[in-house]
């Protein structure tokens, strides 16, 4: 058996439509019945859209999906299905722990269940999800999320940009911010790993922009270093807004910059978590802490 949990797209939207109905479809009659069931692919195709969706296969068949929805500061999980057929062999699960992989950098996971259906509340609750609210008869539960993590070297600092790098998407913003040597670039090499796009990731200090263009399905990356830009019009002559749709854009040195570039961006700050120094020999800690900001 071998089990699978791709990222996906609108393109997949036949695909979790049909996931979706047969899902729910087993569930007991509920009143009012579930939104799910008035689905079809063209809006299945519109959440999918937005922030694309978690599509798992057991030896090739898809067997389960779920929505991601992104809200201000967390993910909110939509059309959670498991096909009866599949149940039991660690499907919802392996979603849960790809849908909280792809919230990194927000605050929580969120997920709406329904009190008729106490085992589903209980399946939630067994993975670290608590009850933050009961509006009869649905039941609103969270799953709490680090936005600080700990980089005590530069394998750490790559690692975790690889991570992030995991679960962004086209047409994200990261404003990465850090004193000059705080790792900004060593971050950025990881995150270009996570979203496996072609060549070295170094400083483009020199050049500005440098765009690495993805190896498979992803997005492109452009890597922009705002350090010597003097300004927004400087920043508007890069034309980014040309590859904003289809690449994730990275802005060091962006903070006050590149924040009307999209509607959301990923903020990225880098400190030095001891003195400015450190001894020869000694560490160099960091600490990295990440947020998604809305419209403002």
């Amino acid at each position: 058996m071998t089990l699978e949990v791709r990222r996906v797209g609108p393109e997949a939207a036949a695909e979790v439509l049909a996931v979706v109905r047969e899902a729910f479809s087993a569930r007991p009659p509920l009143d009012p019945p579930a939104d799910a069931l008035g689905e079809d692919v063209d809006s299945i195709a519109r959440l999918l859209r937005r922030r694309g969706g978690l599509l798992a296969l057991l030896d090739g068949e898809p067997v389960g999906c779920v929505v991601l929805d992104p809200d201000a500061d967390g993910l909110v999980l939509r059309r959670f299905g498991v096909l009866p057929s599949a149940q039991g062999r660690g499907v919802a699960t392996a979603l849960v722990e790809a849908a909280v992989e792809a919230a990194t950098g927000r605050s929580a996971v969120r997920v709406v269940a329904r009190e008729e259906l106490p085992g589903t509340v209980a399946f939630w609750e067994a993975h670290d999800f608590v009850v933050t609210g009961r509006t009869s008869p649905y039941v609103e539960l969270a799953r709490w999320l680090g936005t600080s993590f700990d980089a005590p070297d530069a394998e750490t600092m790559r690692a975790l940009g690889e991570r992030l790098g995991r679960s962004l998407v086209a047409g994200d913003l990261v404003v990465l911010t850090g004193e000059l040597g705080a790792g900004k670039t060593t971050f950025t090499q990881g995150l270009g790993e996570g979203l496996d796009v072609r060549g070295g990731v170094t400083s483009p200090t020199f050049v500005i922009a440098r765009v690495h263009p993805a190896l498979g399905d992803g997005p492109d990356l452009v890597h922009v270093d705002a350090y010597r830009l003097g300004g927004l019009d400087e920043l508007d002559d890069l034309d980014l807004d040309t590859s904003l749709d289809s690449a994730v854009t990275v802005v060091e040195w962006g903070a006050g910059l590149a924040e009307g570039l999209a509607d959301a961006r990923l903020e990225v700050l880098i400190e030095r978590t001891v003195g400015d120094s450190p001894l020869e020999g000694e560490l160099d800690p960091r600490r990295v802490s990440v947020r998604w900001v809305v419209g403002q």
